[in-house]
């Protein structure tokens, strides 16, 4: 590393808390799926910011319509309406066939948003008794990092010495439609899981295991809440990952993308009558809904749909998923993924997964690892099938090193 990415690193380490681990590199700008450090040097973002980045870097159109909106009117909190908060509402509402939509600003927020809605749904309208409410979740899990959330995450990194957690959670393993079956009870007011586990390392379910899924939660009145703040929005080839297998779920968590990485925003969509339990003074928050995030999102949602990046996920990521299973080489254990959302586990055998990544970035590639012996893979929805090859050969030419 230079003298001046050093010094910003050193900078950050003496200032900041030490809760990331970042890749050596000091990034200044940003163009579709390229970035550029300080110092000129020019990468492919494989990561594009955990998929919150999934219109490309600066898209115009999204930066036209948060320089006007900028101009304006940015803040109003909701004690008053704005002018962009509707037509929001009812954009997506159409885009994704949801009944009602609570605004907020990170994933992490609409997480808890709906944690609160199921069981408040629960104690007014299925009738569970007060205080009894259960919600199921999935081992290796990834919803988030506030004090409710990780207590019911399996990652010791994520829990130990944050305690003591809120009761209420029951942990099942992921893709396993008969232990969601046994783990039902009268008290049960949701089932909160990810269609698939991108933290966890890009885990997929077994075929059919959504369709099972969907049928039981209808079969004993519990509400299906699919966190699709990493995969919806165009990451796995369709608008929301549930449509792979024609379901829908009766809660759905959207944020990351939903703003092309402009600004914070999430909202929480709902089918049914979860989100009607809420009366005023029983939830918000101070920047959801705002103009300026309305106004970013509804572009976001706009360039999403206009300018195919949906179908163009679906393609590029066929191509970039064949050519990943065709790199023939001994440090690789499996390749996976849906789309644009795209996983290398390595051997253990091989060495961590970060050795590689940093071999990437001196190849022109930023990608980033998770679990120790995974690479995550995850460009900008408007990656070119030349930008998808030009990136496999600079991958398969890592993989097959030895760091171990």
């Amino acid at each position: 590393m230079s003298s001046s990415v050093i010094d910003f690193v050193a900078t950050e380490q003496r200032f900041g808390a030490h809760n990331y681990e970042p890749i050596g590199v000091v990034l200044s700008r940003g163009e579709g799926v390229w970035v550029w450090d300080t110092e000129g040097n020019r990468y492919l973002d494989c990561l594009s910011a955990y998929s919150a980045v999934s219109q490309g870097h600066c898209h115009p159109k999204i930066l036209a319509a948060m320089i006007e909106q900028a101009h304006r009117l940015t803040l109003t909190s909701r004690a008053f309406h704005n002018d962009q908060l509707a037509p929001f509402y009812e954009e997506i509402a159409a885009l994704t066939g949801s009944h009602k939509v609570l605004p907020m600003n990170s994933g992490a927020e609409a997480v808890e948003s709906a944690i609160k809605s199921v069981r408040k749904w629960g104690y007014e309208v299925k009738g569970v008794p007060d205080g009894q409410a259960e919600i199921i979740v999935c081992a290796n899990n990834f919803h988030g990092r506030t004090l409710g959330i990780v207590g019911f995450s399996t990652d010791p990194d994520t829990r130990t010495h944050f305690g003591p957690f809120a009761p209420g959670f029951r942990v099942i393993p992921f893709g396993d439609a008969a232990a969601l079956e046994a783990a039902i009870t009268p008290n049960t007011v949701a089932f909160l899981v990810e269609p698939i586990q991108g933290e966890a390392g890009v885990i997929l379910p077994p075929a059919g295991y959504f369709t099972e899924v969907r049928e039981l939660c209808t079969a004993n009145n519990v509400m299906l809440v699919l966190d699709e703040i990493q995969t919806g929005l165009g990451r796995t080839g369709k608008l929301l990952a549930e449509q792979h297998e024609g379901i829908e779920a009766d809660v759905t968590l959207l944020g990351k993308a939903l703003s092309g990485g402009f600004y914070p925003v999430s909202a929480v969509l709902s089918n049914n009558d979860v989100l009607g339990t809420l009366r005023p003074g029983q939830h918000g928050s101070t920047f959801g809904g705002n103009p300026l995030a309305c106004a970013v999102a509804r572009a976001a949602l706009r360039v999403l749909t206009e300018e195919g990046m949906i179908e163009n996920a679906a393609r590029q990521g066929a191509r970039f998923l064949e050519g990943l299973k065709d790199i023939r080489a001994n440090t690789i254990r499996e390749v996976r993924g849906r789309g644009l959302m795209l996983a290398v586990e390595l051997h253990p055998e091989a060495g961590r997964a970060r050795r590689y990544c940093e071999a990437l970035q001196g190849m022109g590639i930023l990608a980033k690892d998770t679990h120790e012996q995974t690479i995550r893979i995850a460009p900008p929805l408007v990656i070119t099938s030349d930008q998808v090859d030009w990136a496999l050969e600079r991958l398969a030419t890592t993989l097959t090193q030895d760091f171990s």
